[in-house]
């Protein structure tokens, strides 16, 4: 009893501590956009600030760790689709742990949480309003336009977080997009993640640690002739591996 009060009262303070901040960070990421959107037109200084935000929570929260390995498999001048098994909220700030460049495609909801939220439409993230064909219509677009300019893409295909952390079936849109604008895909493992949050929870769960594992790319050529949904599927496979194996 005593140990679920504590731990519902850590996750209060946390969440409250997110929101405080929030403001303050919002208000530097305003003047960030401001001063550099008529030079920069990928956002990458707005963005970078938003890695240091999302991972602040992390560097200043001790029960909850992630270590990276194989980051220096990104190359810092390729533009990526990057696709991740998804077990917890907490994906995202440990996905900003990577401080590469991205664009967020993101279900709809998320855009209108005050301030970080708000941050997002900074970015210009990409929205998607799950099983509405004309909000992924909007999304290819948008992708295509991003990716055309030199900057990645990074889902999560599975389309929602798993409740046991036994990975969903891929969806095709990362795989789609990939094949069309011959882009290599960059894949993620998250892992340990659902133990900090699991899905349908904001309570705090205890001390996590979290791995990310970089895995090697695959080059646009070696998928060229494959359709969308048997790429999904095969990558869909070399993440479930490395989740169960990461070597």
């Amino acid at each position: 009893m005593i140990r679920s009060v504590t731990n519902r009262l850590v996750a209060i303070l946390f969440i409250g501590f997110v929101f405080l901040t929030s403001a303050f960070l919002f208000l530097i990421a305003l003047v960030i956009w401001a001063l550099t959107i008529l030079v920069d037109r990928r956002l990458k200084l707005l963005h970078q600030f938003t890695c240091f935000w999302a991972s602040l929570y992390l560097w200043i929260f001790p029960p909850w760790s992630v270590s990276v390995h194989g980051r220096e498999k990104i190359d810092k001048d390729k533009t990526y689709v990057i696709v991740s098994n998804h077990q917890s909220l907490v994906d995202i700030l440990v996905a900003f742990t990577l401080f590469t460049h991205f664009k967020w495609v993101s279900k709809s909801e998320l855009f209108n949480i005050p301030l970080i939220g708000w941050n997002m439409v900074l970015n210009q993230y990409v929205r998607l309003e799950r099983g509405k064909n004309h909000s992924i219509k909007k999304m290819y677009k948008a992708c295509q336009k991003h990716l055309e300019r030199g900057s990645s893409i990074f889902l999560f295909p599975e389309g929602t977080r798993s409740n046991t952390g036994e990975m969903r079936p891929f969806r095709e849109g990362a795989f789609v997009l990939a094949k069309r604008q011959q882009v290599p895909i960059l894949p993620l493992v998250i892992r340990g993640s659902k133990d900090a949050l699991p899905k349908s929870s904001m309570n705090f769960h205890g001390k996590t640690h979290v791995d990310v594992y970089v895995l090697d790319e695959i080059p646009p050529e070696s998928f060229a002739e494959t359709n969308p949904r048997v790429l999904a599927g095969q990558v869909r496979e070399i993440i479930a591996d490395a989740l169960t194996d990461p070597g």
